[in-house]
């Protein structure tokens, strides 16, 4: 598909500590291998404003142009991935994370709607490419409905970051 550098960062603290298997993180480094991305860096790090925000930092200069994350979106005081990227988003694409979210509710998983992961771009400074970050829930399940509305969008989204115009958009 594409030989853009994709990253997946787990947000974790009972992973980054060892305690816990990361199994979310693998399965979307698995959903990008299918879709033909296979340069993926991976990072697990603990739930937080500033870890998250440090490793969005590390992915851009690691040169991703796909960043999605996994874990920290829910409502425990601890889940703060959105609030660690809501900083360094330059847009915000609301319409992915609401997809993302009705995707899992129409699969029967009411709590998908607690989810308060974002989507938008990242332009990195000194004039580098621009990035779509991505914040998916910590379960397996979340992963996989997130994978399934973003992945076939990214040719499309990575062409309008590049300055791409397209006429149709895929699908219609």
């Amino acid at each position: 598909m594409t030989s853009d550098r994709a990253a997946v960062i787990t947000v974790s603290d009972r992973c980054a500590r060892g305690e816990a298997e990361d199994r979310s993180g693998p399965l979307l480094v698995q959903a990008l291998a299918e879709r033909g991305i296979s340069d993926v860096v991976t990072r697990v790090v603990p739930d937080g404003i500033e870890s998250v925000r440090d490793v969005l930092r590390w992915t851009l200069a690691q040169g991703a142009r796909l960043i999605l994350t996994t874990g920290g979106t829910g409502v425990t005081p601890r889940d703060l991935t959105p609030e660690g990227t809501r900083g360094l988003l330059d847009t915000e694409i609301p319409g992915l994370a609401e997809a993302i979210r009705a995707h899992g509710a129409d699969a029967g998983v009411r709590t998908a709607v607690l989810s308060r992961g974002l989507a938008g771009i990242i332009r990195e400074p000194n004039g580098g490419r621009p990035a779509l970050v991505v914040n998916l829930p910590g379960s397996t399940g979340g992963v996989r409905d997130g994978a399934a509305v973003v992945l076939p969008l990214w040719p499309h989204l990575r062409d309008q970051l590049d300055g791409v115009d397209h006429a149709v958009p895929p699908g219609r």
